[in-house]
């Protein structure tokens, strides 16, 4: 038996497959769904219960690996999981971690969209142990063309190094149609002229959306681009990071849902509306600096893409006068959703991932926190937060208020902390 965990835009038609080509499977997503053919359980312990692989499509590392962990109760030794989305080498080795020895891993993210997923003409990256590999290929191959790309963690790697590679290359022609557009060049012209180019191909995909401002069929969200180019490039100073901070723009202006293509729309907008200074400036200055930075009258807004984009009433932080102010983090994953319900040790964990992923962006620790502020709506369950907050905070602690709240914003929410932290050049 198969068990399916995750029925969104690509693990739906990816399981569909799995029925119709007559395997016995159970499926689970957070949100209930029902798939024809298939049993529907109530909890990925429950659906892993009886079966020998599992396969995992979800939308980044967070929420593979908080579903992973509610399974482990149900994982017998010799199950075999088949990690599918794409979330980078360093968390598959996380996973591994986080398995019983008993319980094999493979991971093997896909190239291709929706449709490629429905007809089952996806490229499958896979890493892994050969006997693991072995084991699940013939369950693989029915999603499509299966790359044995080495051991573990090779799957992960090569899909991150594929997509820092093609996403760039959307969003390098999306800037270049609108700064051409802003000159005066013909886009039409200009497609025409660089299809027949080696960038021809890409130029093909993309025309339509090129051309025109919409809306397009949702193939591969903006937002997961963005989640994909993290992995890629989580540092500064490159093309990858650059096409990151991009589309991290987009998504802050609402684009995060939308398919990758309404880059072109957004910043042909963003071409004919910025206001340009004196002096010959650029068409189009890069409206982010590195990790998502704007700054507005001494006051930059940060808004890292290697955490879920804001609803667009916040930023992640703020810095000024050499400080870092990060806004009270919460457990939910990249879709909105609570991670870890009446789990406060899950929870904890989760925000306290966050609050190291803002602060690194900016080259901070927790050793630079100057001061804690925690939220808590049951002050019972203090210890099991200060055991998790004990791993991240390890030199001397900063100054800390904790209070007890009657409820947070989200219901099933249980902590929210914040954190004020000095930035490297002022140190």
């Amino acid at each position: 038996m198969i068990a399916f965990l995750g029925l969104g835009r690509m693990g739906a038609p990816m399981a569909g497959r799995l029925v119709a080509a007559g395997h016995k499977v159970t499926v689970w997503n957070r949100t209930p769904r029902t798939l024809e053919g298939a049993a529907v359980a109530g909890s990925p312990a429950a659906a892993v219960a009886e079966a020998e692989l599992v396969v995992t499509m979800l939308s980044d590392p967070e929420a593979v690996r908080g579903v992973l962990t509610e399974a482990l109760p149900g994982l017998r030794p010799g199950t075999l999981v088949a990690e599918m989305s794409t979330i980078g080498p360093e968390a598959v080795a996380g996973l591994r971690a986080l398995l019983p020895a008993g319980v094999g891993l493979v991971d093997a993210p896909v190239l291709g969209s929706v449709g490629p997923a429905r007809d089952g003409t996806l490229t499958v990256l896979a890493g892994g142990a050969p006997e693991d590999l072995a084991r699940c290929r013939e369950v693989l191959e029915v999603f499509g063309r299966v790359r044995e790309a080495g051991g573990p963690g090779a799957g992960a790697a090569l899909k991150v190094a594929v997509m820092s590679a093609l996403v760039p290359a959307q969003v390098l022609l999306a800037e270049t149609l609108a700064r051409a557009e802003a000159g005066g060049v013909d886009p039409g012209v200009l497609l025409d002229v660089l299809g027949g180019t080696p960038l021809g191909g890409l130029v093909e995909r993309v025309r339509p959306a090129a051309e025109s401002d919409g809306p397009f069929e949702t193939r591969y969200t903006l937002g997961l681009a963005a989640k994909d180019l993290t992995l890629a490039s989580p540092a500064t100073g490159t093309i990858t990071a650059a096409a990151r901070d991009r589309l991290l723009e987009a998504a802050a202006a609402g684009l995060g849902g939308a398919d990758l293509t309404a880059v072109f729309g957004h910043l042909r907008a963003a071409g004919r509306t910025e206001d340009r200074t004196a002096g010959g400036a650029d068409v189009l200055d890069h409206a982010a600096t590195a990790g998502g930075v704007r700054p507005s009258r001494g006051v930059a807004k940060v808004n890292p893409a290697s955490v879920p984009a804001t609803n667009g009433r916040y930023s992640h932080a703020t810095k000024a006068a050499g400080l870092l102010f990060v806004s009270g983090q919460v457990a939910l994953d990249g879709e909105g959703r609570v991670v870890g319900e009446d789990d406060m040790t899950r929870q904890s964990e989760h925000v306290m991932e966050l609050l190291a992923r803002i602060l690194a962006d900016q080259g901070c620790t927790f050793d630079d926190v100057t001061h804690i502020r925690t939220h808590l709506t049951d002050m019972s369950r203090l210890l099991e937060y200060a055991v998790v907050r004990a791993r991240y905070i390890t030199g001397e602690p900063p100054a800390s208020t904790t209070v007890e709240v009657s409820r947070l914003f989200r219901p099933g929410l249980m902590i929210e902390v914040e954190v004020i932290a000095a930035l490297p050049a002022e140190r």
